[in-house]
């Protein structure tokens, strides 16, 4: 049996962070919003909402001073790093601004999707050198312990 790669293990979201994810998009509708997550070893996210100084229905911008903070705390403590926006009238799939803008390649990035009203949904991704690699989600309905 051939090892996981990090790749293709799937990005492990309790139901707690997903609706706080989901929240979070509906919180500025119809504009994008975005943020990070930490992945600690313990299975545990850390949330950082970010404000989108764009304040646009098609594109983000992570505040600088916000974004520097948690960056900083999710790489001193070593933590996955996992970004997200939320697309709020298409499907949850990177565009070809998200596609040209992935500066991390060792990143997660999840896409919050509003589309369809009624079930939002959140989709992860790698995206390396232009190349987009879905990963799949694993929702799971208690928080990690």
């Amino acid at each position: 049996m051939e090892p996981v790669t990090e790749q293709e293990r799937p990005f492990v979201l309790d139901r707690g962070t997903w609706e706080l994810l989901v929240e979070h998009a509906w919180s500025d509708f119809p504009y994008e919003v975005c943020g990070l997550l930490g992945s600690r070893p313990d299975g545990m996210l850390q949330h950082y909402p970010i404000d989108n100084a764009d304040r646009s229905v098609t594109t983000y911008t992570m505040d600088g001073k916000q974004l520097l903070k948690a960056m900083r705390e999710i790489e001193d403590e070593g933590w996955e790093l996992a970004i997200y926006h939320s697309h709020t009238h298409t499907k949850a799939e990177p565009s070809a601004t998200d596609i040209r803008l992935a500066a991390y390649p060792e990143a997660t990035y999840l896409i919050v999707t509003l589309q369809d009203r009624d079930h939002p949904d959140i989709r992860a991704f790698r995206i390396r050198d232009g190349q987009v690699t879905e990963r799949a989600v694993l929702l799971l309905d208690e928080q990690v312990a």
